[in-house]
């Protein structure tokens, strides 16, 4: 303090905005206000000697006071508008306040109750003590105030604190929206110059407009992600350019179909364009394309696991994708002793392309995409040049034995060469003889049947499982439940799916619409109905005819125009084909009194899928072929005994819900509760 006349001020801070407050009645005769409570504030507030200086003179809260506070930094953007007789009269705003309710009155409240807290407990002190003690005092004279200090002292947050609450209030009139006095306000935001002369011609775009007249912040510029990262938000994607949009694309996915591909990116853009693009970021495996490992892992990266450079990493991965250019299956013991990899990172390549498979190893996590490889010969040409390439780089940095490239993977045909049209056209009409004179032959051997079941039209064949694993299923008090199958010509008729043809074409003609019946699976559409039931039995394990038969027309929908697929399938074509996929019916035994369709009591199940689940969803599912509901208990107790006592919550957690439903404290197979 001896020193405090030398001390210079640094810097004078100013506050950038002055505080507004507006203080409000409140009705209190408003059937919602509560009096009893605006009493009791009353009373903690000014307490219970009220005067002119309190609060809340009438003993009731009969009043609310509102704070400013700043809402934006930057009002330069912003300008209020009003529209009138088709033109749009915009005012540049100066500053902007949000009110809000303050609650200074509660501080008064807390004060108070500290101050007779302090009383109380002085009163019982002196009671104890008869007589006060006689206590030294030291007297200090304040010297002058020194003109630095008077400053410091003004600008203090006490000092402009106690200068706001003296300030006095201002009374306002409030006038309404149909008042002269406001309209007459109303009237500046409106521009005064009524002549076109002076209006200057707008010869600049209305983007560009729009950008003088609301530019972008610098620091929203800075803070606003190039592209999004984990969620992609397709509206914001398709801003970007389309090579943007590709690389974030297959940077998030790591394996799409092109057909795919084209689909997200919208039916306006053009495939050349995209496979243009798509060579850039990604290579063809397999008929489908694989991020490359640069994008994954750019320069000056590592690992997270290992801390390995994002160059071994790349050349790590490159070996993996070119394994799955020969064949569908790669064992990660082998590829981790060729790499020299930790055991994480060879994981993480495998897990960006394909699926754990027990007993096998990892497979390819798409189908071979034949219709791009037939459609793009010159697109895979180059991939194949690409290929062999890196493969002798591979080659020459792990000391592989050099070997070529197989063409097509699972002895499938490669890359095909490059054709003319007309060898194309031949090829075309060749494949459509060959398929016509197969269909001729098929179609009379079902109308032979059929004129045989008219002929004996009491005879019913009944159907046996299509496999062994049918057989093991259900036992002899589950025969009664089979359904036989009708072989009559109107049952065949009207027991198939329409998939989105006219009711003329789906109920007319052979059972199959010229298509071979199930059991020819060489037939594109027999290949076509195989992969989509696969692929969805691989996301839901149990389904119901009614479902699978839904999820096969949204599945149309999807398709492009002239597919195999809309030529239409029938019931029995599609359970044939879910039974040869490895799935299972299971016989739940519903309640006679069910309100479920046919469709709905046909239940089927994957039986099988190469996980560890396996013989933990066959031991739910055979509870399930004798009970239409369980308790959980009975699951859990069924599952120990049959998988061993260290089965954990969390796997028949998992199992549960791969299959199962709870409903009313009991749990439904998927698709058979009824509510």
């Amino acid at each position: 303090m001896a020193n405090e006349e030398d001390d210079p001020v640094v810097q004078e801070i100013k506050p950038k905005q002055q505080k507004v407050e507006l203080e409000m009645a409140i009705d209190t005769l408003n059937p919602n206000y509560c009096r009893s409570k605006g009493e009791q504030i009353a009373l903690n507030v000014d307490g219970a000697c009220a005067d002119e200086s309190s609060t809340y003179s009438s003993k009731l809260m009969d009043k609310q006071t509102f704070c400013s506070s700043q809402s934006t930094s930057n009002t330069a953007r912003y300008a209020a508008a009003l529209y009138r007789q088709g033109e749009l009269h915009l005012t540049p705003l100066h500053g902007i306040l949000q009110l809000r309710p303050s609650f200074s009155y509660l501080d008064k409240a807390d004060a108070k109750h500290r101050e007779r807290e302090a009383a109380n407990e002085a009163g019982d002190s002196s009671q104890d003590e008869a007589e006060e003690d006689v206590k030294q005092i030291t007297v200090r004279f304040s010297r002058p105030e020194s003109e630095q200090a008077r400053q410091r002292r003004v600008q203090s947050y006490e000092f402009l604190q106690k200068k706001h609450a003296e300030e006095p209030w201002v009374h306002l009139h409030y006038y309404g929206l149909r008042d002269s006095r406001s309209e007459h306000e109303r009237q500046y935001l409106l521009c005064q110059g009524s002549s076109g002369v002076e209006n200057t011609e707008l010869v600049k775009s209305p983007s560009e407009y729009l950008m003088m007249l609301m530019p972008p912040s610098p620091e929203e510029e800075k803070d606003k992600p190039v592209a999004p990262s984990n969620v992609l938000s397709m509206a914001q994607l398709r801003t970007l350019p389309l090579a943007d949009q590709i690389k974030i694309l297959m940077k998030n996915v790591k394996v799409m179909p092109f057909a795919n591909l084209m689909s997200l990116l919208g039916p306006s853009i053009d495939s050349v364009a995209v496979l243009r693009g798509i060579q850039k970021v990604a290579m063809l495996v397999q008929g489908n394309w694989v991020v490359k490992s640069d994008i994954l892992y750019p320069k000056d990266s590592s690992s997270p696991h290992s801390g390995v450079p994002a160059e071994v990493l790349c050349r790590g991965r490159d070996f993996v994708m070119w394994k799955f250019t020969q064949s569908r299956w790669v064992v990660r013991k082998e590829v981790a002793a060729v790499t020299k990899l930790c055991t994480e990172d060879v994981k993480d390549f495998l897990e960006h392309m394909a699926v754990v498979r027990i007993n096998k190893g990892w497979e390819f996590i798409l189908p071979y995409d034949g219709e791009f490889i037939k459609k793009h010969p010159d697109v895979v040409q180059r991939q194949h040049m690409l290929w062999t390439g890196i493969q002798a780089k591979l080659e020459k940095v792990y000391n592989l034995v050099k070997e070529s490239l197989p063409k097509k993977p699972d002895g499938q045909s490669g890359p095909a060469a490059l054709l003319s049209g007309d060898q194309r056209v031949q090829v075309a009409k060749s494949k459509a003889q060959q398929n016509h004179a197969l269909l001729e032959r098929e179609l009379q051997r079902r109308k032979e049947q059929m004129r045989a079941s008219s002929v004996l039209p009491g005879v019913r064949i009944k159907e046996e499982p299509m496999s062994e694993e049918g057989e093991e299923e259900e036992d002899g008090d589950a025969e009664g439940d089979e359904e036989p199958m009708d072989t009559s010509l109107g049952g065949s008729l009207h027991n198939r799916l329409a998939n989105g043809l006219p009711s003329g074409r789906a109920t007319g003609g052979d059972s199959f619409n010229g298509h071979p019946p199930p059991g020819c699976g060489s037939t594109p559409v027999a290949r076509e109905l195989r992969a989509f039931v696969e692929a969805t039995f691989q996301r839901q394990f149990v389904l119901t005819l009614s479902e699978l038969k839904r999820l096969f027309n949204l599945h149309l929908a999807s398709l492009p125009p002239g597919h195999t697929l809309f030529s239409g399938i029938s019931d029995r074509m599609l359970q044939d084909t879910v039974l040869a996929a490895g799935c299972k019916q299971i016989l739940v035994p519903f309640p006679p009194q069910t309100a479920a369709s046919p469709d709905e009591q046909k239940v089927f199940a994957l039986w099988e899928s190469g996980d560890m689940s396996d013989q933990h969803r066959q031991v739910l599912l055979e509870i399930f072929s004798k009970n239409y509901r369980v308790r959980r208990n009975m699951i859990q107790s069924r599952l120990t005994q049959e998988c061993g006592e260290d089965l954990s919550k969390q796997e028949v957690d998992k199992v549960l819900k791969d299959c199962c439903v709870s409903y009313g404290g009991m749990w439904y197979l998927k698709g058979t509760v009824q509510s």
